[in-house]
């Protein structure tokens, strides 16, 4: 069996909801011993975002497989002295909690660096933890609007929220990179550098494309449904059979072969309307009634067969049933079992392959199912641990 490459590392996370679960799950993903700290009895709140899988949530599992659970009540003087315990043995300490709350508890950077000179902190807030708004509270939704790329979902009638929890993802994967930065640079270097990320920052970061835009160019990019704002053609269009195809114009070259070879209109290359991409874009609605006109006259596997023998790319546009059953997560055999807790479901190997090495794909926790195998390696005696579940601090 292979070590993994973060084996022998300790992560201690007080975490809720989604960012900060990402951030470590993908740490355990990689060998980290990852210690999820959860509210006696009822656990991370996510746990009780819906019922579907089993019986559990689905971003529950999705989060937290490959972790161990320990219920402990950290504003307990008992609860608290086990915490320390535990982050005198740990690389890293994560938390997503409330405005302040690490901070009145002890927790903050500093206090944390002066006890423990060897620990990673790594804090994941709204709007961070200085600035007009760090006292706020934050989920993904309010970011999505905060950064306004709300105002470029959906329709030009409608806006839309991204349908996942894009802000959360964001700020989990700075996380994620950030911690494995630090851990880098304090083996190579034996310094140690607190890792913050905030939700909107790191979607911030995501908007740098729409920004520039709208900066030097005066407006913002428009919204248009499947369409790009700044390229055409580029959408969804519908085929005679009434299903949809995605394609999109990347350079001349394409365009030339979409006139001739699609379109069956070579003089279309060389219209004054559409001869380059803003003019293009700005007689969309012309190019999109030419383009939607040829779709009419054949059915959707029959599109995408001819655009691809001419070298554009395309796609159906899937639901997420369809997403499920994708050949290409079938072919490179990219399903793998995890256990939950009464049952075993289906979940996706981590993204980036590191050959040679397995992935770990442990089982998603219940609550609180490593709180006697935790305290018993601290040395709590079965009585002391007793005490503690029956006070609820554990």
């Amino acid at each position: 069996m292979h070590e993994l490459p973060l084996s022998g590392i300790t992560v201690v996370s007080l975490e809720q909801a989604v960012a900060a679960p990402y951030a470590t799950r993908q740490l355990a993903d990689l060998g980290a011993r990852v210690i999820k700290l959860e509210r006696p009895g009822e656990g991370d709140f996510a746990r009780r975002y819906d019922t579907t899988v089993h019986g559990h949530s689905s971003y529950f599992v999705w989060l937290n497989r490959s972790k161990e659970s320990l219920t402990l009540d950290v504003k307990d003087p008992r609860g608290k002295e086990i915490l320390h315990q535990l982050l005198d043995g740990a690389d890293v300490f994560v938390q997503n909690l409330a405005p302040g709350a690490a901070g009145r508890l002890g927790l903050g950077v500093d206090a944390l660096a002066e006890r423990y000179p060897r620990l990673i902190p790594c804090t994941i807030s709204g709007y961070g933890t200085t600035g007009p708004w760090a006292d706020r509270k934050s989920y993904d939704l309010l970011v999505q609007c905060q950064t306004g790329l709300v105002s470029l979902t959906g329709t030009a009638e409608e806006t839309a929220r991204v349908g996942i929890s894009v802000a959360d993802i964001a700020a989990g994967m700075y996380a994620y990179t950030g911690v494995l930065t630090a851990l880098y640079t304090r083996a190579t270097t034996g310094r140690i550098h607190p890792v913050e990320v905030s939700l909107f920052e790191a979607l911030a970061e995501w908007m740098g494309q729409p920004a520039n835009y709208t900066r030097y160019g005066g407006s913002q990019p428009a919204r248009i449904g499947t369409q790009h704002a700044t390229i055409a053609p580029y959408g969804a269009f519908t085929a005679a059979d009434g299903r949809q195809v995605l394609f999109s114009i990347q350079n001349e070259r394409e365009w030339a072969a979409l006139c001739a070879d699609f379109l069956l209109r070579p003089a279309l290359t060389d219209d004054p309307r559409f001869a380059t991409g803003s003019d293009r874009v700005a007689h969309r609605a012309e190019l999109n009634e030419i383009i939607t006109e040829r779709f009419a006259r054949s059915d959707a596997e029959e599109i995408l067969k001819d655009l691809e023998d001419i070298g554009i790319a395309c796609a159906g546009v899937n639901d997420v049933t369809d997403f499920l059953d994708h050949p290409v997560l079938a072919a490179r055999d990219r399903w793998r079992e995890v256990a939950v807790p009464g049952a075993r479901v289906q979940a996706l190997l981590p993204p980036a392959d590191l050959a040679g090495l397995p992935a770990r794909m442990d089982p998603v926790p219940a609550v609180g199912e490593h709180t006697t195998t935790i305290l018993t390696a601290l040395g709590l005696s079965a009585a002391e641990i007793d005490a503690l579940r029956a006070d609820g601090v554990v």
